[in-house]
C-alpha cells in the first residue's frame, strides 16, 4: 500500500468500514509512515470533536451573565462547531 491509497482509506478505516485484509494493510501503513501515522491523528481527532461538538440532543445551559457569548440584549449566540 502507499501513501495515496493509505489517505482515501483513512475515514473508511477510522469507522471500521475495511474488510480485515484492508485494515491490515492501512495499519502496516501507518506504523511505518510518519506521514500517513500524522494524517491518521490529525484525521481522528476532526472526528472525534465534530462527533463532540454536533451530535449533542441537550439543549445548551445558561451562561454566566459575563459570558463573551452573550449579546447585549441578554440572549446568547448560537454555538459554531
Amino acid at each position: 500500500m502507499n501513501c495515496n491509497d493509505c489517505v482515501e482509506r483513512l475515514y473508511a478505516f477510522l469507522d471500521l468500514e475495511l474488510d480485515e485484509k484492508e485494515l491490515a494493510q492501512v495499519r502496516a501503513h501507518v506504523a511505518g509512515c510518519d506521514d500517513c501515522g500524522d494524517q491518521l491523528g490529525l484525521e481522528a481527532r476532526f472526528l472525534d470533536r465534530l462527533r463532540d461538538c454536533c451530535t449533542s440532543d441537550a439543549a445548551p445551559r445558561a451562561r454566566h451573565p459575563e459570558d463573551p457569548r452573550r449579546e447585549s440584549a441578554g440572549e446568547l449566540r448560537p454555538l459554531m462547531c
